[in-house]
């Protein structure tokens, strides 16, 4: 049977194994943390540290190596910041860093940087197959080849790979987009840090431009709506219906990438950061020329530019889009008169209604006579055949030039 003392004994063992418990739940660490400790011995293999936890844990020499420092660099009972590694390295030994905690105030500025969203420079130190490395402080951070600018599209693995080769000592400015410091990932973008920049870019624009004034831009993008045009920085868009007086089916027509413009700052929209452009009001609108070179009855040549239900429209010079409708294509109105009728068709036709005003003038080919028709028609052939035989001589030319240096 159990004494008094023997079993308060027992009670205080139980305690102390419980408050031990306590103390060792409340020391809990995982891997990843950087905590505080204290240098307890030191050898030619590195650091035993005490970290306030259930056993002492080790950095390695080559650790200290990794920081351009040596063990004599340290003293005994000295403090020092560690980073936890491994906690059983499989011999049962608790492993720190010295270096990846040095780190630690790297890793706070690179979750600042990404809650701030803001940009910073970088060197690009190293390349793997799926980007580019870039030092930050004591770390690497990784930007994948797809958030690197400028990759041409369809290259090879091995053309990749020396493209982005080529970009290491090159300094670039990126945006932090992930910092997981636990898996060691430090993401950046340097895609996503361009188009904040050329955000801000356009921000500044929009406060310098006026509305009515004249702008010089290079063509950066051409699509089916029209045509970008980067304004120093940032970029203005030509609606395809301002590229010119006359219709344009693509943007293409009448700009290339790279041409170097000068654009009429249309409309300016600092909410939606839009700026819009023109091209035509920088030119005579040809409508004001309509009642100086067209008169009602006077014959004139057109190209058909589009077929509709009702009629044709036709480009004439300069810049102006008539139309031929359905009623004035042919006299018998049973017949279906558009069926003989193309676009890119030359036509004859007669001036029977202008309205400079609307920007309207209507055209016929019934007011034709087939005496203007056959006159006309008889002058198309003349051109054709002259420009054959000009096509012709300019081939023979080619020719005796080619055997006159063979002969050389």
């Amino acid at each position: 049977m159990q004494t008094d003392s023997a079993v308060l004994d027992t009670v205080d063992e139980l305690d102390f194994a419980a408050l031990l418990e306590e103390s060792l739940a409340e020391s809990k660490i995982e891997r990843g943390d950087v905590v505080s400790g204290t240098v307890l011995s030191i050898d030619s293999q590195g650091l035993i540290v005490d970290i306030g936890w259930k056993q002492d844990g080790i950095v390695t020499r080559g650790d200290i190596e990794r920081m351009g420092m040596n063990t004599a660099d340290f003293q005994v009972d000295a403090a020092i910041d560690v980073a936890v590694v491994n906690l059983n390295d499989g011999d049962g030994n608790l492993i720190l860093s010295a270096a990846q905690a040095r780190q630690n105030e790297d890793w706070k500025r690179a979750d600042e940087l990404m809650q701030s969203e803001t940009l910073v420079n970088g060197e690009i130190v190293d390349t793997n197959k799926g980007g580019v490395i870039v030092g930050f402080g004591h770390l690497r951070g990784f930007v994948p080849a797809s958030h690197v600018l400028d990759i041409p599209r369809g290259l090879k693995e091995e053309e990749r790979l020396a493209f982005l080769q080529n970009l290491v000592g090159n300094e670039i400015t990126v945006k932090v987009i992930e910092v997981n410091r636990k898996r060691r990932r430090l993401v950046f973008s340097q895609l996503e840090a361009e188009q904040e920049n050329r955000a801000a870019r356009k921000a500044a624009l929009l406060q310098e431009l006026t509305e009515g004034s004249t702008r010089k831009g290079v063509v950066s993008g051409l699509c089916d709506f029209g045509a970008f045009v980067d304004l120093g920085g940032a970029d203005g868009l030509i609606h395809i219906s301002e590229l010119a007086w006359h219709r344009v089916r693509h943007p293409s027509q009448v700009l290339a990438l790279g041409d170097e413009v000068d654009v009429f700052v249309l409309n300016l929209d600092e909410a939606g950061k839009r700026i819009g452009l023109s091209l035509k009001r920088l030119q005579p609108n040809p409508w004001s020329l309509v009642d100086d070179i067209y008169h009602i009855g006077q014959l004139t040549e057109g190209v058909i530019s589009r077929l509709e239900s009702f009629g044709a429209f036709i480009s004439l010079e300069p810049g102006i889009e008539a139309l031929l409708h359905v009623s004035q294509v042919a006299a018998n109105p049973e017949d279906n008169p558009l069926r003989h009728l193309y676009e890119g068709q030359k036509l004859l036709m007669r001036i029977v209604s202008i309205e400079s005003d609307r920007q309207r003038l209507g055209l016929s080919l019934t007011e034709v006579t087939p005496a203007e028709k056959a006159q006309w028609e008889e002058r198309q052939l003349e051109l054709v055949a002259a420009a054959q035989l000009e096509a012709g001589q300019a081939q023979e030319e080619t020719l005796d030039d080619s055997e006159a240096v063979a002969e050389a």
